[in-house]
Order: C-alpha cells, then sequence, then structure tokens
C-alpha cells in the first residue's frame, strides 16, 4: 500500500518550518548554543570554576596572544567528582605564572616573569620542591611548562576571553529557560482562568495584569531583584515575574474564542470538570501563538539579564556574564581594545537574533490561514 501522508496540524507546522531557512540554521544554531552552555568546562581552555584563572601580567591581550605558562601545583589535594568538574569546573589551586625566559639551577627553577616592551621582569627561583619529588628536571618542563594560546584574547584581569565567553553562555541560557518557564507557569494559568471563568475572576486578573504592564519592565526587574537581594537565582525569578504579563493575556484572548466551540459545550454537556475541560479540550487548541511569545521572551530575557548585569545587579562577579563583561571593558573601546567589549556584545546580539529568527519561523508555520 502507498504510505500516507499525515494532514495533522503538527506535521504540517513541521513541513513548513523545515522549508524556512533563517529558522533552521537559528535552530541548529541555538542546539550548538546549548551543547557548548553543557559541556563548557571541557571545550574551555581554562576549566578553573567560571574561567577565573588571572594573569596580571597579561591582561587585555589581542586574540591570538601566546604566552609561555608556568604552573606550580597546589599542595592541596581536590575532592570534586568527575561530574562536578565536567558541569561546574575544577577547583583549580594551583598558580600559574606567565614568564618570559627560564632556566634550571642546583636546586630550583629560576624564571624572569613576563613583561612588556623594555622592562626587564626580576629573576626569581622557584624551589624543586614546589613540584612532585618523583619527577625529574625534564618531566617538570614537558609538564608544568607549556606555551598558550589565548584565541580571544585576554580580559582585563588577564584571564582567558574565549572561556569566559563559553562558560558565560550558561547565564544566558540558564535566564532564559527559568524566566520563560515562570512566565509560561503565571501567565497560562491566570489567563486560563481569566478568559474561561470571567466575570469578577476576570476583572480581577485584568486589573493585576493592568498594573503590572503599566510599570516599566527593566524598572520593575530592578526593584524585584533589590528586594530579594544581587545573585544568580534572584535575577531569574525577577526576570519571569515581569514577562508573564504578555503570556496571560494572549492566553485569555484565546481561551475565550476557543471556550465557544461546540466541543467544549459538548464537554460541559458531559459534565467534565472546569479543570478537566481547561487542560484537555481548550489548552491544547489555544497554545501555538503562546509558543511563538515563549521564544521571543527568551530573547528579551538574554536582554534584560545582559542589562542588569551591566548595571552591576545581575549575575555577580566572577561569575561569567556576557553583560558583565561589556560592562568590565567598555572603557577599553576608545584605548584601542574595542574588541573586549565587542566579542561579548557579538554573542548576546547574535543568541538574541537566533530566538527571534525562530521566533518568526513558528509563527509562519502555526499560523493555520496559511
Amino acid at each position: 500500500m502507498p504510505e500516507q501522508n499525515s494532514n495533522s496540524l503538527s506535521t504540517l507546522a513541521l513541513q513548513k518550518f523545515k522549508k524556512n531557512f533563517w529558522g533552521v540554521l537559528s535552530f541548529s544554531f541555538i542546539v550548538f548554543c546549548a551543547f557548548i552552555a553543557i559541556f563548557a568546562y571541557l571545550l574551555a581552555p581554562d576549566n578553573s570554576r567560571n574561567a577565573n584563572q588571572m594573569h596580571l601580567s597579561i591582561h587585555s591581550k589581542p586574540p591570538g596572544f601566546n604566552a609561555t605558562i608556568l604552573t606550580i601545583p597546589s599542595l592541596e589535594t581536590s575532592d570534586q567528582s568527575l561530574l562536578g568538574k565536567v558541569f561546574f569546573g575544577e577547583k583549580n589551586m594551583d598558580d600559574e605564572i606567565p614568564i618570559d625566559h627560564y632556566s634550571f639551577e642546583d636546586n630550583g627553577l629560576k624564571i624572569v616573569p613576563y613583561s612588556e616592551g623594555e622592562i626587564t621582569g626580576v629573576s626569581k627561583v622557584i624551589p624543586l620542591n614546589s613540584f612532585p619529588a618523583e619527577l625529574t628536571v625534564k618531566e617538570i618542563e614537558e609538564k608544568y611548562i607549556a606555551p598558550k594560546t589565548f584565541i580571544l584574547g585576554t580580559d582585563k584581569y588577564g584571564r582567558d576571553l574565549l572561556s569566559r565567553m563559553l562558560v558565560g553562555i550558561r547565564i544566558s541560557f540558564s535566564i532564559g529557560f527559568v524566566a520563560v518557564f515562570i512566565s509560561l507557569i503565571l501567565g497560562i494559568t491566570l489567563g486560563a482562568a481569566s478568559g474561561y471563568f470571567g466575570g469578577k475572576v476576570d476583572a480581577a486578573i485584568m486589573w493585576l495584569i493592568n498594573v503590572t504592564w503599566s510599570i516599566p519592565t527593566l524598572l520593575l526587574v530592578i526593584a524585584i531583584t533589590l528586594a530579594l537581594g544581587k545573585g544568580f537565582w534572584q535575577v531569574f525569578i525577577a526576570v519571569g515575574l515581569t514577562m508573564w504579563v504578555e503570556v496571560a493575556r494572549v492566553v485569555r484572548g484565546q481561551v475565550m474564542s476557543v471556550k465557544q466551540m461546540q466541543y467544549v459545550t459538548a464537554a460541559r454537556a458531559l459534565g467534565f470538570t472546569d479543570f478537566r475541560i481547561i487542560t484537555r479540550h481548550i489548552l491544547p487548541n489555544s497554545l501555538a501563538p503562546v509558543i511563538v511569545i515563549a521564544a521571543a521572551n527568551f530573547a528579551a530575557a538574554i536582554l534584560i539579564e545582559s542589562g542588569l548585569s551591566f548595571l552591576g545587579i545581575g549575575a555577580q562577579p566572577p561569575m561569567p556574564s556576557w553583560g558583565a563583561m561589556i560592562k568590565d571593558h567598555y572603557s577599553y573601546i576608545i584605548l584601542g581594545k574595542a574588541y573586549l567589549a565587542i566579542i561579548p556584545g557579538l554573542g548576546i546580539m547574535s543568541l538574541v537574533m537566533a530566538f527571534m529568527l525562530i521566533g518568526n519561523a513558528l509563527r509562519d508555520a502555526l499560523d493555520v490561514k496559511a
């Protein structure tokens, strides 16, 4: 028998989405960024927690900068599990020193720390007992002295900018997921109740929606953040609590339209509870616009978090945030080192654009009139 094509709305929407070049490209880019966010510490050259290994002598270096790094191992041992290192970074207590020259002497390693221009660093001797006793001079040289390339350069504290960018992607994805999740829970719940029950319930919820919407988003986020305190999760909650309003209004309108349908009247006649009618019959037929709004809210959440971090009330140092990276380096634009602010700016722009494009593609795919 010939294979029959399914004409379900979801299948048709998927087929339309696959034909949208920018939608597929944006989806692929978002999946790629999600992979980086999950395995950031495996991909980052600096896998220390928060990619926070500082080398002040090589701060603000351009992309492609090379330096010889001496690592002095810590005497303390870490009890971290493998999963802890993969997902939260390594508790790196080793000391890293950029050096110009080195030579081995009788009981020590003589080094000349990295210096710029005509200034020569003051040499110092590192005792060989700073390294494991069982290692020979040759093994110490091979294991603890190595050239390192900073692909995107270093920030003003000498930290690897590429590692900070890779780990910082987690902040943007986390804020998007948590904020959108909170906004969908609140928006769908309140919007469905308002549209289905009407009357005083609708009036009370619409009053709350209008009051919340009348307050500027950034101002409301700042007020909630200051009330909850500065921090990682506080920002997530604050952004989520300000993004539910648009979801609630759209869901309310959809529910008011769908509840007039004959299958909803039939469900009432069969004696189904209001909860079952809303969750099983009304909401599944009302959520197409909500999916589009969720994609736009994801992009908006990334922008809001970046703005808050730029103002200093977002993710707190040393946690890498793209907005905070721009804040730390925007003054370097006039100093001939604009890349320090442009690189995280391009990261924010590309991720936000991807979510906006995928939102447009979903809107076109879910448009039944088309």
